[in-house]
């Protein structure tokens, strides 16, 4: 399990890094590196997204902790 957190934890960074710079710069780095939804994009981008569902149960470990 500790090996799906990190999984999740790092694609959640990675998706708060895209968004950050589309932010503060207008720049997708994702669509930057492979194209404007395109199916890897979009996988990439369901990954994020299911990463960041996936680390909502981080809170209910930490209380549990």
């Amino acid at each position: 399990m500790k090996t799906l957190d990190y999984i999740a934890l790092t694609l959640v960074a990675i998706g708060a890094i895209n968004w950050g710079l589309i932010g503060f710069f207008s720049f997708d780095l994702v669509r930057a590196i492979f194209g404007d939804m395109t199916l890897i994009s979009r996988i990439i981008y369901a990954l994020v997204g299911i990463s960041g569902l996936y680390s909502l149960s981080f809170f209910g470990r930490l209380r549990n902790e």
